[in-house]
């Protein structure tokens, strides 16, 4: 099968949708596809991939690809991206990784654009809860992670409490933590919490530990990733998600469970698919309940083994393989 991946963001940048693309482009290719990719994102370094990356392709390029593929596949709906199947008709595929949708919760135009185009595609979610927001039938396939750097290391002590990964932006709900944080103070609890990650917001976090008095407690432990990642997530007990927005997924919480960690993170959207049964959830924004949750499990350790013992069941439908056949399988019966 050939396949033709357009996907705007690519490495060198690095994030969520960029990673999920590398990885399914990996195994299709080790699966024996021929795999080509398209992206407008330009090259910094001479890093090689088992597949043909096309940067920054003029529009004859991207015709003449086109042609060449099987399937056309695209990671969200890139109405820049859609033109040459206008003369080129092959079959269309799209994954959906997040809303169509403006932060307030409006529509733009460009949102409603990509709404219709989904009408003229295959579409796979990778939750429930972004599927129903497609307004036409979608195949769910969850989110894989990268089992090749995130899992159980015994010889790592497991002696720090709570753990925070991801951009210090006001949606993920770090200010809520804190004050949780202040709430377990008060209720005799002192644990400390360690925050992974860079974003605007990480000076008036610093302030509010202080002027919460538990400045003490909080390490901002700034970018880490890859092993070093790994390392640090299977030294601590709970990894605490607490989003104000309907986060369309979580691989961090996939990442946090395969490392050994239990997920506390809120329920809107798809988070909660991402932890299953490996953790609990609290209604979005809501401190009283996530004070209460992290209380009950900093209290009984017992209950935190409970949660662990779900984790293996959970992470073997996740595993890199397992979510490429599933998108495979998705792409040959559209073909």
């Amino acid at each position: 099968m050939k396949i033709l991946i357009y996907s705007p963001s690519f490495y060198p940048k690095i994030g969520g949708l960029e990673t999920i693309i590398s990885t399914l482009a990996h195994e299709f290719t080790y699966q024996g596809h021929e795999v080509k990719l398209v992206s407008t994102t330009p090259a910094t370094d001479s890093k090689n991939f088992p597949f043909e990356i096309i940067r920054q392709p003029h529009p004859q390029q991207l015709l003449n690809l086109s042609r060449w593929c099987d399937v056309y596949f695209q990671a969200c709906v890139s109405l820049k991206g859609i033109w040459p199947l206008l003369f080129v008709p092959k079959p269309l595929v799209i994954s959906h990784h997040t809303w169509y949708r403006r932060s307030n919760g409006n529509l733009g135009w460009q949102d409603y654009l990509k709404r219709f185009v989904t009408r003229l595609a295959t579409n796979i979610s990778v939750s429930h809860a972004l599927a129903e927001a497609i307004p036409v039938p979608s195949i769910v396939i969850p989110n894989s992670y990268r089992e090749d750097v995130f899992y159980e290391m015994p010889e790592i002590p497991r002696t720090q409490e709570l753990v925070f990964l991801g951009r210090l932006v006001s949606d993920k709900g770090v200010n809520l933590l804190l004050e949780a944080l202040a709430n377990l103070k008060k209720m005799g609890l002192i644990p400390q919490l360690t925050i992974i990650g860079s974003g605007p917001e990480e000076s008036k976090l610093r302030q509010q530990a202080k002027d919460l008095e538990i400045a003490t407690q909080v390490n901002f432990a700034g970018v880490i990733v890859e092993h070093e990642l790994a390392r640090l997530l299977n030294a601590h007990q709970i990894m605490v998600v607490p989003s104000l927005w309907n986060e369309p997924f979580g691989i961090v919480a996939l990442e946090a469970i395969a490392c050994g960690c239990v997920v506390v993170g809120s329920e809107g959207g798809g988070l909660k698919e991402a932890i299953g049964a490996c953790g609990m959830v609290f209604p979005n924004g809501n401190i009283e309940q996530l004070t209460q949750i992290l209380f009950n499990l900093l209290t009984h350790p017992d209950r935190l083994t409970t949660y662990r013992e779900k984790a293996s069941s959970h992470l073997a439908r996740h595993t890199s393989k397992a979510i490429a056949k599933a998108y495979l399988d998705a792409l040959e019966r559209v073909i």
